[in-house]
């Protein structure tokens, strides 16, 4: 018996992780389940993901490991900058609306109080994060933005229009942080375009993610925590 394999997108090891992001992001809050049960089910939804679509795309080894945690702990500190150094900053019009929101955490305050939920949000935002966003923004945007069929296109290839739009994008994706979306975007876009690597990118994204978390926790900033 012949068992018939339908021929998959070639867009799916990168957008694919990230739709399944975006869907649990919609989902989960409408689902009310424990803030445990929810945080598990997305970084094992989305691991799946990219184990199930991504892994022939992806790889471990990243060419400038020291200077990508450098440029990770830097990117980091320009995050919190415009709020450390003025703390109405957020408060302003441009970032406080209907259309971005507020800078509110999304964790209830007796998920803040548990260990468990604590690291689980971690986890997720240095191990599936960098992954599911870097494979579609950097991975697969800023090339196709070039040519539809971005298989021809090299990773780190770029023009004004696409290193700008997805800057822009990963900008808008930050809600109220979209100032530092914007030039984190742009820090990003330029560390693909030096490496030309996904792993370089997950690693700096990861390590930013990390320090924001530590930040997090340790300051008990959780307004950061969207």
């Amino acid at each position: 018996m012949v068992v018939r394999q339908w021929p998959r997108h070639p867009a799916v090891p990168y957008v694919g992780p990230f739709v399944v992001f975006a869907l649990l992001l919609y989902l989960l809050p409408r689902l009310n389940l424990p803030v445990r049960a929810a945080l598990l089910l997305w970084i094992l939804a989305c691991g799946a993901a990219v184990l199930a679509w991504s892994r022939d795309v992806l790889e471990f080894t990243p060419a400038r490991p020291v200077l990508g945690i450098l440029l990770g702990v830097a990117t980091f500190f320009l995050w919190i900058a415009p709020d450390a150094l003025f703390p109405a900053w957020r408060s302003h019009w441009l970032f406080t609306n209907s259309l971005f929101g507020s800078p509110r955490g999304s964790l209830s305050a007796a998920a803040l109080a548990d260990p468990v939920s604590l690291a689980l949000r971690t986890i997720r935002a240095v191990l599936i994060v960098p992954v599911v966003e870097e494979l579609f923004w950097r991975g697969w945007l800023m090339r196709w933005l070039i040519d539809q069929d971005f298989r021809r296109v090299r990773l780190g290839a770029f023009t004004i229009t696409s290193f700008s739009l997805t800057a822009l994008f990963f900008a808008l994706e930050h809600g109220p942080y979209w100032d530092v979306g914007l030039v984190t975007g742009a820090i990003y876009n330029y560390w693909m375009v030096k490496t030309g690597r996904l792993s370089d990118l997950i690693l700096v994204h990861a390590v930013t993610n990390a320090c924001l978390c530590a930040y997090v926790i340790g300051w008990g900033r959780w307004e950061y925590w969207l």
